[in-house]
């Protein structure tokens, strides 16, 4: 079926507010004709991925829109990019990939994207309210706003999220439909220990486990604790959105559209998953790409660290001191406000590098590495191998302290005991 347009919208077609303008509405047009969508609808806001550079075509693209005069028309983050502006040395890749990388950059800013460069736009204050329409990129980010915010956006990739930003316009589908947003599988937790409920170290995994399990399918978890944070769904979210293509986690109890299972699934029947401590370890174990042992180095962060997270790691580093880098990544907006708290100077003086507007598994930041890399991120985890080459180790924020303080693995096996 046609796709039905505004007078707005036609005059995007025609070229009223510029060239670029104007292929941005006919690329949200056809994507509307895609997804099956009837019509257009208004988002508050837009967050940007297409800043990270991955090769000359995404510079070619974001350098035309310059060129043809386009604006955002709604307010717009910007993703990690591949330059840590903040640390420009601790950049170790090749100078024409870094020129590349900055012109990218500067053309979203000239676009008028606001400069943020971090994969956790939810850490900022302007966060949507629940049930608004956003465009936003980047898999965890999309998870978390659909989830926990309980906002509404598709997964919009590259070229389609500066598009929806110039625009102010997505296609009336997918998640932002009521029906959609149901839950189609149901994941309930059975004979977990609470000990393991209560630790960080669950969180990656059994996110990693539920996208797996669930692909692009909408889940519902059952069992989780009421007092679940943000922080431990932001882990959850990001493993299950990088090991399948989930947007949207319902936590029965927890996120503000499933008080019940039955809010949660629209009370329809639907097939269910049950998950024990047994596959959880077994999870833990296929997330790892090394055995325990040496480390070469430790990074945390990923998505990007809360100032929660970074008052943890200082509390947890206590009068230890690594034996081996330890790496945490941190939006810059977070930066800033870590340093008027003296959390910068503190981690510095306790031998922690801060990385901010990229990530140590995106961007070659990290010193060379001899042996594995543990991480409490399962992002981390089912990226860094394939892009830098790595073994890698997963645990516990307090797990990954402990070993960058022994430089070995050090891991507590009985969270993982059958209760």
């Amino acid at each position: 079926m046609p796709v039905e347009l505004t007078e707005s919208d036609r005059a995007f077609l025609r070229g009223e507010r510029g060239e670029a303008a104007a292929l941005a509405m006919r690329i949200v047009v056809e994507m509307a004709g895609v997804s099956g969508a009837e019509r257009l609808i208004d988002v508050a806001s837009a967050h940007v991925d297409g800043c990270l550079y991955h090769g000359r075509a995404g510079l070619e693209f974001a350098e035309r829109l310059v060129a043809g005069g386009a604006k955002v028309t709604v307010p717009t983050t910007l993703n990690v990019a591949a330059l840590d502006l903040l640390h420009p040395d601790r950049y170790r890749g090749d100078a024409e990939t870094a020129a590349n990388a900055r012109r990218q950059m500067d053309a979203y800013v000239a676009i008028g994207c606001r400069a943020t460069w971090t994969c956790a736009p939810y850490q900022l204050p302007e966060r949507p309210a629940f049930g608004q329409h956003v465009a936003w990129a980047e898999s965890n980010a999309i998870v978390f706003c659909n989830s926990v915010l309980g906002a509404r956006t598709g997964r919009y990739g590259d070229f389609i999220d500066i598009c929806a930003a110039v625009t102010g316009r997505v296609p009336l589908a997918g998640l932002h439909r009521d029906e959609d947003r149901l839950a189609t599988l149901v994941v309930r937790l059975e004979g977990i220990p609470e000990r393991l409920l209560a630790s960080d170290a669950l969180y990656p995994v059994l996110g990693s486990l539920v996208g797996r399990e669930a692909g692009s399918a909408v889940p519902a978890i059952v069992g989780l604790p009421a007092d679940t944070s943000e922080d431990r769904m932001k882990a959850l979210g990001a493993a299950a959105a990088s090991s399948g293509s989930v947007a949207m986690v319902h936590a029965v109890g927890v996120t503000p559209e499933a008080p019940t299972l039955e809010a949660a699934t629209g009370s329809a029947r639907v097939p269910q998953v049950v998950v024990t401590t047994e596959r959880l370890r077994a999870a833990r174990d296929e997330l790892g790409t090394s055995p325990d042992g040496g480390l070469g180095a430790v990074s945390v962060g990923t998505p990007h660290a809360s100032i929660a997270e970074l008052e943890r790691l200082l509390e947890l580093l206590g009068s230890g001191r690594p034996t081996v880098p330890l790496y945490v990544n941190v939006g810059r907006e977070q930066v800033a406000e870590a340093e008027e708290r003296g959390l910068v100077a503190a981690l510095g003086s306790a031998g922690v590098r801060i990385v901010s507007d990229t990530c140590t598994y995106i961007s070659p930041v990290m010193d060379e590495v001899d042996g594995p890399v543990m991480t409490d991120s399962g992002k981390w985890a089912w990226y860094a191998p394939a892009n830098l080459g790595v073994e890698v180790v997963i645990g516990g924020l307090e797990e990954c302290v402990r070993s960058a303080i022994e430089g070995r693995v050090v891991r507590d096996e009985t969270l993982w005991a059958d209760g």
